[in-house]
């Protein structure tokens, strides 16, 4: 009887396994260039009238999980510019690299047509911003996404996090800081290895401190300052210029944010940059105005607390959907312009790019909810110290300027909305947490059917060696 019964476990439990292994399908493939051969980067790869998507890396590789219910659903492979690739999800062949060719349409035959519709890329970005509340949701909803955040110097990464994150939104007119939530909720990777170097930031949290303009890292040992004050010092720093505070209510979140006084894409657009029409290109069989972002006559500042982040000039460029004016993608980054902001950049970073944005949406229901966002940005180790300026009697530098900032970048791809009013009133009654530097539960089960955006072969390569060095300090 106790082995009849023991079977009968083992049977439900055998029967448990194969349903979960049929629950979903795990899609994995490449995109590819038709004409140069090249991975593409950031493609959309979703399942046609859902919310379920995701990205391709740098290489253009991908990975897709998808429930059951949506097998007989179009898989939809897209990137603008390029002509789709259209599959129902049963029949996808991953067997082959996906090739997708170029797509444009013709500007000169458009422009004739469209007597009535604006012609520069000035009207066209004016239109564009007026309509956000039409294409931007108009009611509250939560997003499920995936974020990676790095930070590493010119040989190596200093610091990866993945973090599974919600984003609770109450639509773009209810007001951006107020009504706008973001949690962390497990976390896959968590390596940190700043604290090795940390004796600049620790300076600079000093300084902040005690107002000592005058205090060096050479006036620290490592071995009188504990770990916690470390931390303390690293913290301050990451606050300053990362987290996704910074990302999503700062004026960096440029068209969600637009109407925020004094935002960046808000009231006196176009003192801050111009923009310039340069063609019409296709994506999913969809016109889209490809607009060219120039500087303005007034400089673009970020007003970040306690950092000179002012004095940039915008470069880039728009994506519109002829159709809605909804903004389909922006590329965006601020380059130092005015006098004092150059010296700064080139002293500091040697390069004066000191922002740089991506951000994709994705159309659901006629509104446009983001997709994809990637920000880098070089932040400052030993914030405020210029002593990586100083040379010998030779004229050589007497430290080493790349030890001074970390290359900081943060990506998140979603791949969930939810807009059911009782699902998202569940998510809201959990304690929510922003903060991505603190230990978050790991729990591997979790991440099995949970959809994230695959490193590329240099970043794998870079995350190995982290986590050797990783082991290796902490023993």
């Amino acid at each position: 009887m106790k082995n009849h019964f023991l079977n009968r476990i083992s049977l439900f439990l055998l029967c448990l396994i194969s349903f979960n292994a049929v629950a979903q399908i795990d899609i994995k493939g490449k995109v590819v260039d038709f004409t140069t051969f090249a991975g593409i980067e950031s493609a959309s790869i979703y399942v046609q009238n859902s919310t379920i998507g995701t990205i391709s890396n740098a290489d253009g590789n991908f990975a897709l999980t998808v429930p059951q219910k949506f097998i007989n659903d179009t898989l939809v492979i897209s990137s603008i510019g390029f002509k789709s690739y259209k599959s129902v999800v049963k029949d996808f062949d991953a067997s082959m690299d996906l090739f997708l060719e170029e797509d444009v349409a013709s500007l000169d035959e458009i422009i004739i047509v469209a007597e009535t519709r604006p012609k520069t890329g000035n009207d066209i970005v004016l239109r564009a911003i007026e309509e956000l509340p039409e294409t931007l949701p108009d009611s509250a909803y939560i997003q499920k996404g995936f974020l990676r955040h790095k930070e590493r110097n010119s040989t190596e990464y200093k610091w990866l996090i993945e973090s599974a994150i919600t984003l609770y939104d109450d639509s773009y007119n209810s007001g951006a800081k107020k009504n706008l939530r973001i949690n962390v909720d497990e976390t896959r990777k968590s390596y940190d290895l700043r604290d090795v170097d940390s004796l600049y930031a620790y300076t600079a949290y000093l300084k902040n401190r005690t107002r000592n303009k005058k205090l060096r890292k050479n006036n620290l040992r490592r071995d009188t300052i504990s770990t916690s004050s470390l931390v303390k010092a690293i913290r301050w720093n990451d606050e300053r210029v990362n987290g996704l505070d910074k990302l999503f209510r700062g004026k960096i979140n440029l068209i969600r944010n637009a109407n925020e006084s004094g935002a960046i894409f808000g009231e006196g657009l176009l003192e801050r940059q111009q923009f310039k029409l340069d063609t019409v290109l296709v994506e999913n069989d969809k016109k889209l105005y490809k607009i060219e972002i120039l500087k303005g006559n007034d400089f673009v500042g970020l007003n970040t607390p306690d950092i000179y982040n002012e004095g940039f000039e915008a470069k880039g460029w728009l994506y519109i959907d002829w159709d809605t004016w909804a903004i389909k993608k922006v590329e965006y980054q601020l380059i130092a312009a005015s006098d004092n902001q150059k010296k700064r950049s080139k002293s500091l970073f040697g390069t004066l790019l000191n922002h740089k944005l991506v951000m994709t949406y994705m159309e659901y229901e006629g509104r446009m909810y983001p997709k994809y966002i990637y920000y880098e940005t070089p932040k400052l180790v030993n914030a405020g110290d210029r002593s990586s300026d100083q040379t010998d009697k030779e004229g050589r530098p007497t430290q080493d300027k790349e030890e001074f900032y970390y290359n900081t970048v943060q990506e998140i791809v979603f791949t969930e909305i939810i807009r059911d009013k009782d699902l998202i009133k569940e998510e809201r009654s959990k304690q929510w947490t922003e903060d991505i530097f603190s230990p978050q539960p790991y729990h591997p089960e979790f991440w099995e059917n949970y959809n994230v955006l695959l490193e590329s072969k240099e970043e794998e390569k870079l995350i190995r060696d982290l986590t050797r060095r990783a082991g290796l300090f902490k023993e």
